[in-house]
């Protein structure tokens, strides 16, 4: 197939409808999993699509939150188009893009076979996996030792704290950005902030839904990890969960963090057996 045939450009604005329509209807897709939806990073870039015959064939994003990292948001492919000719299509655009700057690094979690394949034809290392752990309302948690720590409601003038803990607490890959971090708070069903002596030292969100409750962001400052603040959280809100009859809470962490998983084990949390691959690239 000729590359004569397909203009690739940046996605803009007025591309909307059509990026609705592959996404729906595409024959493979990849969204990754995150607050905003492909669509809503419509108008950063780098965001490109492929047109064929004036049809929006094929599309790839992977805009930035923060500097040197990004992830791979949206990979879509329609039946006009071979999937492998699309992704080394968009991926040398993209790739072209991000190499202004030295050292970026490029992840992806990635969801399915087909998906795997192609980061690692392109040089992508599997660096880790992302496993999920459920815990029924029916296991038991022992209370957390008595302590100074304060669990409240987050509130929204709590946020520039929240960030500075996120972005202690985590991996540049891990971290969310203050928008993420303001978005994620209007969606999630429990917010509550963990206190010490009047410092903000950690934090959770988590959400409901008709399968039950989840665990989405759970952070402790490092100078505060060790002394029950986690679990502290977490006991908090299963309580909640309990009382408003949610049945089964999930969370999902790296497998590799045997930290966060020797704190959910504690909390009655078991590996369901699913996990999804995460991928690297520095480019």
């Amino acid at each position: 197939m000729s590359e004569i045939e397909h203009q690739i450009r940046a996605a803009v604005q007025s591309d909307r409808s059509r990026l609705a329509n592959l996404i729906h209807f595409g024959t493979y897709i990849h969204q990754h999993l995150d607050w905003k939806s492909p669509l809503d990073w419509l108008g950063r870039t780098p965001y490109y699509l492929v047109e064929r015959d004036n049809g929006c064939a094929a599309a790839l994003a992977c805009p930035p939150e923060l500097p040197g990292i990004t992830w791979i948001r949206l990979f879509a492919v329609s039946t006009h188009i071979p999937i492998d000719f699309a992704w080394k299509l968009l991926w040398e655009a993209v790739r072209s893009e991000l190499e202004r700057e030295s050292n970026y690094l490029v992840t992806a979690l990635s969801l399915q076979n087909w998906f795997n394949n192609l980061l690692e034809a392109s040089g992508f290392e599997h660096s880790d996996n992302v496993i999920v752990l459920v815990r029924g309302n029916s296991s038991s948690f022992p209370d957390p030792k008595p302590g100074m720590i304060n669990i409240r409601p987050m509130l929204v003038e709590d946020l520039p704290e929240v960030v500075k803990v996120d972005h202690s607490s985590f991996s540049l890959e891990w971290r969310n950005s203050a928008e993420s971090l303001e978005l994620a708070y209007q969606q999630t069903s429990i917010a509550t902030i963990a206190e010490f002596e009047g410092e903000i030292v950690g934090y959770q969100y988590s959400t409901t839904g008709t399968m039950g409750g989840h665990l989405a962001r759970l952070a402790v400052k490092p100078s505060h990890q060790g002394n029950g603040i986690g679990y502290a959280l977490l006991h908090d809100l299963l309580k909640q969960f309990n009382r408003w009859d949610v049945k089964n809470v999930t969370v999902n962490t790296q497998q590799k963090n045997q930290i966060s998983l020797a704190l959910y084990e504690k909390a009655g949390f078991k590996p369901t057996g699913e996990s999804y691959r995460i991928y690297r690239s520095i480019l």
